[in-house]
């Protein structure tokens, strides 16, 4: 037999021995079982089995602590093996307790241990993550990860994000956990240090105010704590208990100066901004419906009718927090914004290169879900008075208009066609989207145009890398040297980045342009130098007397902007500083010198910053929840009178009635009882028929303040005029905001010695009506010189309309003269025929002195009726609607230019008009501005198939 067949006898006795075996064992187990020590244990067993299944962390922990000790074992050699950090790593990716355990571990870890960790990284980790590479490398003083930032060549020409932050990283393949450890690491370079300068900033002997720090309070160092022990959630929270919207002040803060500029990691900061707005991005990443989540049920505090409501002006940075603020504290809120989109500065002024709409969107959808509500298309000041919330039943007001009327230098060429404001510029890009083929808004010529951009500041900087996308060749223009610039040091080195030139020490002294397109071609720059310091610590620049010319097809200026006149000029009471700024009752308080009338952000400050304005919305808001020294009948009151008036303020403005006056022309009647309510003689409402289309402005032909409506007409000329005019009853328009401008300065004369001349031309004959009409109920003698092209184009003549009405009411009060060009009706003529005749008739007519000229028309016409009574020393008035964008002070589009005593300014048709002296002002140079956008409009109407 082989020796490897088995043998069935062998077999046999194996079993034999076996069997033997297990019953000695048996006996052996059964006798010991009853044993004493063999009874414990097993208790102890069965305890241990349920403890395990009602506490399962208890023991997770511990083998985790277990395994720590291990992890501890490891980080005490000299370095760390290839295949401990990846497999670390890989923990640390799984994203659950353990690699919680884990970052815990590294974040409490001595900074040797840190350094340890990250050479391992750099040296096994950096062909999967090309970042770690050199990382170690002067870690953690001055070398880090940095957020992803898109390449010059690939953002120089579109309007997508350029920081996209680390959140950028996940399109270039890697996973949002992934990200979250890139950020971690970064998180990993804080030194943990007691004195928090990234908060509450350094004291500096002989200054009231520390430098840097936190405008908005964010418990910064709290909040790296919290990401360093992988609690991202929670830091998020923490963030937005103090500021609610980090993701907007995180890309738009000079964090340079704040926080990041005090870090006590010296060489190079923690990038404390990027990681205030990952964290909500993030969160928003992974849970695309959190913010309706995290808000959801919060009660509605119009119902509850606990707190009284407070009413906000504007929605820029400081609104937006106030209202966040106030919200969620349980108040009733209403935000009142001028313009038809939310975001006030955020919105108009900052490129969406910088600062997404979107984010913008989150922080209003906020607001709304703590029950906030907004009312758009209001202008405080204009629309209603601040005393007149108070009286709608608002408690407190809180004021953050920011700032206004852009600066200009006032240099010989100024007001040549393409010379533009940076707030207008912005404005037409941003909130109107101008770039866009399917929006209305014209923009100025720049593929390919020679641009220039006077400034050194951060609209400078907006404003030069918007007009590279649109195509422009882009130099900026500064008076000191990059040195001294005050743009944010990221902003000015991407401008650089994408191609934009700079040319320093250099001052326009002069603009030259064509004199028959009357558009810029050339500024004439001094050639500055550096002097002695000024107020700001900065050089002053002077002049060398050297001079140098330079191309330019379109100049932007960047210079800041003086504070709006309109909520000083509609509150007298109201207390303003030299600068015309909101006075503050004191520096440990927001509030104004009006009671219950707050105020922050550039409103009070003047030109500031948008972190500044946010962190003046939260200290009023923290100011305002103070005690509440009213009856919960009162503050019931209040909710239902503010709730009913913010209503009435956002009810559609909706087409009641239209007629077709004549051809090209209709009148329309619109719901709008806010404007109607408010509205004067000479004012006027910036229109705006669709989300789409372009803002215009449209005089005021008539109001009733009663039915709650108003009158346009309107005559069809551009693209918007001729859609305006296909609108039908039933249709709303997507805003209308105003009365606008100043009303017509009224004064009294004898009716029976003096009488006031109105030339009315083509179209000035609505809006010249309800100014004849106030100084006929004034109890003035009136003479209206009313033009048309010929009969056909007749309107408001006839029996029973309403120049009839007037003559029925008023009688021989009232003088009617009717002019035609071909003389089919009346005389024939312009209105300047019968003007002359009056003026060489020793400036009477039917015996009566022109105590003044009112001329409202086409703007040819203004300027001859101008021309004529200039001579005979006639105060005339000219009514100006000249190019608008937003019509409240703040674009400098409608520029005037006027000579005083001798010097040439500006005057603004929004907020100084419409209504200015004929004979100040410079027709030659105005004139041509109506001309500025006449090609776009041209092509616009064909693309529109608008018969020329």
């Amino acid at each position: 037999m082989n020796k490897f067949t088995p043998n069935p006898q062998d077999d046999l006795h194996r079993y034999l021995d076996a069997s033997e075996s297990f019953e000695k064992s048996q006996s052996q187990l059964e006798a010991l079982s009853q044993s004493e020590a063999v009874t414990t244990f097993q208790n102890k067993m069965e305890l241990l089995k349920r403890h395990l299944l009602q506490e399962p962390q208890a023991f997770r922990d511990m083998f985790i602590a277990d395994g720590a000790n291990a992890i501890v074992h490891e980080f005490q050699q000299d370095a760390l093996s290839e295949n401990f950090t990846k497999t670390f790593w890989e923990l640390l990716l799984r994203d659950d307790d353990t690699s919680k355990v884990l970052m815990r571990f590294v974040w409490h870890s001595p900074l040797k241990i840190k350094r340890k960790f990250i050479r391992a990284l750099d040296q096994f980790l950096s062909d999967r993550y090309p970042m770690f590479k050199g990382l170690s490398e002067n870690w953690p003083a001055d070398n880090f990860i940095p957020p992803y930032v898109r390449s010059p060549e690939e953002r120089s020409h579109d309007f997508e994000l350029v920081n996209q932050g680390y959140l950028g990283y996940m399109n270039l393949g890697y996973t949002a956990r992934e990200v979250d450890l890139f950020v971690w690491l970064e998180v990993l370079r804080d030194k943990q240090c007691e004195e928090r300068p990234c908060e509450i900033g350094l004291r500096i002997a002989g200054k009231e105010e520390s430098k840097g720090g936190c405008p908005v309070k964010i418990h910064i160092p709290r909040v790296l704590d919290l990401m360093g022990n992988g609690k991202y959630r929670e830091a998020m929270e923490l963030i937005e208990s103090c500021n609610p919207l980090p993701n907007v002040t995180g890309r738009v803060c000079p964090q340079e100066l704040q926080c990041q500029g005090v870090c006590a990691q010296t060489k190079l900061p923690i990038e404390i901004g990027q990681i205030e707005w990952f964290l909500p991005q993030r969160d928003k990443v992974l849970n695309p419906d959190g913010i309706a989540t995290r808000f959801a049920g919060v009660p509605d505090p119009w119902q509850k009718k606990e707190k009284p409501p407070i009413a906000i002006v504007g929605s820029g940075p400081s609104g937006l927090i106030n209202a966040y603020l106030l919200a969620a504290e349980g108040f009733p809120v209403t935000v009142f914004e001028a313009f038809h989109t939310l975001g006030g500065v955020l919105r108009y002024g900052i490129p969406e290169f910088r600062l997404p709409n979107s984010l913008i969107d989150d922080v209003v959808a906020k607001i709304k879900l703590l029950g906030g509500k907004f009312v758009q298309n209001f202008v405080v000041g204009k629309t209603a008075t601040l005393h007149d919330l108070q009286d709608a039943g608002f408690w407190k007001v809180f004021v953050g208009t920011g700032a206004g009327l852009p600066r200009f230098m006032n240099v010989p060429g100024e007001h040549l066609l393409n010379v533009m404001s940076a707030n207008e510029f912005l404005t037409r890009v941003n909130l109107m989207q101008g770039l866009r083929a399917d929006y209305e808004t014209p923009l100025p010529e720049t593929k390919g145009k020679e641009v220039i951009i006077v400034g050194g500041g951060n609209t400078a900087m907006d404003a030069a890398r918007t007009a590279r996308r649109l195509g422009g060749h882009v130099t900026i223009v500064y008076r000191r040297t990059k040195t001294e610039m005050p743009a944010r040091i990221e902003e000015l080195h991407h401008a650089l980045e994408e191609g934009i030139q700079l040319l320093e020490l250099r001052s326009p002294c002069e603009f030259i342009g064509d004199d028959k397109t009357h558009f810029v071609t050339a500024t004439i720059l001094d050639v500055m130098m550096l002097g002695e310091p000024d107020a700001s610590g900065r050089r002053s620049p002077v002049t060398s007397g050297e001079q140098e010319t330079i191309k330019a097809d379109l100049v932007i200026m960047a210079l800041g902007n003086e504070p709006n006149p309109i909520i000083k000029n509609s509150e007298p009471s109201l207390k303003t500083t030299k600068w015309g700024t909101i006075d503050l009752a004191s520096k440990d308080s927001m509030q104004t010198s009006l009671d219950g009338i707050y105020s922050g952000g550039d409103a009070a400050r003047g030109g500031s910053t948008a972190i500044r304005a946010a962190g003046d919305g939260q200290t009023a808001a923290r100011e305002i929840i103070g005690d509440i020294s009213l009856s919960l009948t009162e503050i019931m009151n209040r909710v239902k009178q503010a709730d009913a008036y913010t209503a009435l303020a956002s009810a559609p403005q909706t087409i009641v009635d239209r007629r077709e006056l004549t051809s090209g022309i209709v009148e329309f009647t619109v719901k709008a009882p806010m404007v109607a309510r408010a509205a004067r003689a000479g004012q006027f409402v910036r229109v705006l028929a669709w989300p789409n289309g372009e803002l215009i402005p449209l005089t005021l032909a008539d109001w009733n303040s009663h039915e709650g409506t108003i009158c346009l007409v309107v005559q069809g000329m551009g693209t918007t005029s001729l859609s305006i005019n296909q609108m039908q009853i039933g249709e709303a328009f997507t805003g209308i905001a105003g009365p606008l401008g100043l009303p017509s300065e009224l004064h009294r004369y004898d009716p029976q010695k003096q009488t006031v001349v109105f030339t009315a031309g083509g179209l000035g004959l609505p809006p010249v009506y309800p100014i004849a009409r106030e100084h006929l109920r004034l109890g003035n003698h009136v003479t209206l010189i009313a033009g048309f092209r010929s009969a056909d184009m007749l309107f408001w003549t006839g029996e029973h309309e309403r120049i009839s009405q007037l003559k029925t009411e008023f009688g021989e009060q009232l003088d009617v003269i009717y002019c035609s060009n071909d003389g089919s009706f009346g005389l024939r003529g312009f209105v300047t025929t019968p003007l002359d005749e009056m003026l060489k008739n020793g400036k009477q007519s039917k015996g009566r002195e022109i105590a003044e000229v009112v001329t409202i028309g086409p703007p040819l016409m203004m300027r001859a009726v101008s021309d004529l009574t200039l001579p005979y020393g006639v105060k005339t008035v000219a009514s100006l609607n000249s190019i608008m964008v937003d019509a409240t002070g703040m674009c400098g589009a409608c520029m005037v230019p006027v000579s005083i005593d001798g010097k040439m300014v500006r005057k603004h048709a929004c907020v100084d008009g419409p209504e200015i002296d004929a004979h100040i002002i410079d027709w030659d140079k105005f004139l041509p501005r109506f001309g500025l956008f006449k090609s776009q409009e041209q092509d616009s109407r064909a693309k529109r198939q608008f018969k020329q």
